[in-house]
C-alpha cells in the first residue's frame, strides 16, 4: 500500500508541505492531537447533567471554534478495505458482498423520472428501529483472526484497533465546526482496550423524523431511485428500474485507517463500484450516488458549495471513495443532469466561496474530538457509556451514564469476544 498516493483534498495546500497521508512510521511515537482545547467546563455544565456515581468527575469540554482547529492537515493514512457484509430485503446480516451493485453511466441529460414507483414499488426500512453497532459487530465477530493485535498477546485487548464506529458518525464529526442546525449525541464505550461509538437519537431528530411531510419522504425515495437507474445488480447486466426500490438492502465496506495517533475501523454504506474490470482495487473502485436539486442561480451554486459539499466530502472521503456521481433534478423529480465530482476536487470548487468550510479544520476537529474521548472514557468496562452531546455554537460536553438505557454493546457481542481471547 502507497500511502503517499492518497492526496489532501487541497493540492496548493499539498504543495507546499509534506503528505498529508505519511507512511505509518514517519508519525509513530508522537500525537498530532494535543489537549490545549479541552478546558474546565465551570460555563456549560448545565449541558452535561449530572454525574451519577459516587465520585463525580469534574466535567470537561472541547471548543468547536473554526479558527483552533486551522493548522496543518493530520495524518491520515490511506483507507485500506478489510472487509464487507450485506444485509438482504429483511436488514438479515451476511458476510459477503452479494449486495455490491456495479455503476452503468447515464447520458448527461436522462431525464430520469425519480417519483417512478413511490406508491406501488417501494419498501422503506422502518428508520424506528435503531441497529446500533450490531451489524459491524457481527463482522468483527466473523472477522475477528483480521483484527486481534499482532504485535501483544494483552489479553485487555480483544482488537488491534482504538475505535469502531460507523462511518455516518466520523461524517457529523467532520462537518461539526461549521454545522449550525442539528446537534448530536454519541455513546461511547470502553471494552477490552477498544472504544465504541454509537449515536443516540436526539430529541429534535426524534421529532423531524416523526413529521416529516409526504413531499419530504417522498423526496427521499427519490435518491434511492436515482441508485436504481444507474445500477445494475452484476457486470454483464442493467439497471431495471421497473423493479421494486427496497432501502433494507445494503452492501457496506469494512475499512481501517489511521488519523493521526487513532486507530480506526468503520465502515460505511456504498452504493456501487466501477463496472471496469481493469478498476482499482476497492475502497477505489467505489462510486457514491446522489441526487440534488439543479443549479440556475450564484447563490444556489454558492449554497451547494457550502452546505451541501462539506457532507458529500467528508462521507467519501474517510473511506478513500474517491468519486460522487450527482443527479440534478428538477422541481417535479425529473434529472435534468448528471455530474461527476472527484473528491480531490472539491476544495477547488470552493475555494472562491467566502468564509467556506476547509478539509484541514474538519480533519482537526475530528482528530482533537478522539483524542477527548480517549483522555474522557477511561473505564473499561461496557454498562459504562459516556455521553458526548454536540448543541450547535456551543462546546462538546458529556455526561456519564452506568447501567442506564445508553448501554449498546450487546450480550452476544461481549461473549463472543470474551471467549476468543480465554
Amino acid at each position: 500500500m502507497d500511502s503517499q498516493k492518497f492526496h489532501h483534498p487541497n493540492s496548493n495546500h499539498h504543495q507546499k508541505r509534506r503528505s498529508a497521508y505519511q507512511k505509518e512510521g514517519e508519525a509513530s511515537g508522537r500525537s498530532h492531537c494535543e489537549s490545549k482545547h479541552f478546558r474546565p467546563n465551570h460555563q456549560h455544565h448545565e449541558q452535561s447533567g449530572p454525574t451519577p456515581g459516587p465520585n463525580p468527575l469534574s466535567s470537561r469540554c472541547l471548543s468547536t471554534r473554526r479558527e483552533l482547529y486551522e493548522r496543518d492537515f493530520p495524518v491520515y493514512k490511506q483507507p485500506v478495505e478489510v472487509g464487507s457484509f450485506s444485509l438482504d430485503s429483511e436488514r438479515r446480516f451476511f458476510n459477503d458482498s452479494r449486495q455490491l451493485r456495479y455503476y452503468v453511466e447515464p447520458d448527461r441529460t436522462p431525464n430520469f423520472d425519480l417519483r417512478d414507483g413511490y406508491r406501488d414499488r417501494f419498501i422503506k426500512r422502518d428508520d424506528s428501529v435503531k441497529e446500533k453497532l450490531d451489524h459491524i459487530l457481527r463482522w468483527i465477530l466473523a472477522n475477528k483472526s483480521k483484527l486481534s493485535s499482532k504485535v501483544t498477546s494483552d489479553k485487555s485487548c480483544a482488537l488491534d484497533v482504538d475505535f469502531v464506529t460507523w462511518r455516518g458518525h466520523l461524517t457529523k464529526l467532520l462537518t461539526t465546526p461549521y454545522e449550525a442546525r442539528e446537534g448530536w449525541l454519541l455513546a461511547v464505550t470502553r471494552f477490552r482496550g477498544t472504544l465504541y461509538i454509537s449515536e443516540v437519537e436526539t430529541e429534535a431528530a426524534r421529532r423531524d423524523r416523526e413529521s416529516r411531510t409526504g413531499r419530504h419522504e417522498e423526496m427521499m425515495y427519490w435518491g434511492y431511485k436515482f441508485e436504481q437507474y444507474t445500477c445494475a445488480d452484476d457486470v454483464h447486466s442493467s439497471p431495471d428500474p421497473g423493479g421494486v426500490v427496497n432501502t433494507n438492502e445494503a452492501f457496506c465496506t469494512v475499512v481501517q485507517t489511521r488519523l493521526a495517533d487513532h486507530r480506526l475501523l468503520f465502515s460505511g454504506e456504498v452504493d456501487c463500484r466501477d463496472k471496469d474490470p481493469k478498476a482499482p482495487a476497492a475502497p477505489a473502485c467505489y462510486v457514491e450516488l446522489k441526487t440534488s436539486a439543479e443549479i440556475c442561480t450564484p447563490k444556489q451554486r454558492s449554497n451547494f458549495h457550502r452546505f451541501k459539499l462539506i457532507k458529500w466530502w467528508a462521507q467519501s472521503f474517510l473511506p478513500g471513495v474517491p468519486r460522487v456521481v450527482a443527479g440534478f433534478r428538477d422541481h417535479e423529480g425529473v434529472v435534468v443532469g448528471v455530474e461527476t465530482f472527484p473528491i480531490s476536487k472539491m476544495s477547488h470548487l470552493i475555494k472562491n466561496e467566502h468564509n467556506c468550510w476547509k478539509p484541514t479544520v474538519c480533519m482537526n476537529f475530528c482528530c482533537d474530538f478522539l483524542s477527548f474521548v480517549k483522555q474522557t472514557a477511561t473505564e473499561d468496562n461496557p454498562s459504562v457509556v459516556y455521553l458526548f452531546c454536540y448543541e450547535p455554537h456551543r462546546d462538546v460536553t458529556f455526561s456519564i451514564h452506568r447501567d442506564s438505557q445508553y448501554s449498546f454493546l450487546p450480550r452476544w457481542y461481549l461473549e463472543g469476544i470474551t471467549r476468543s481471547q480465554d
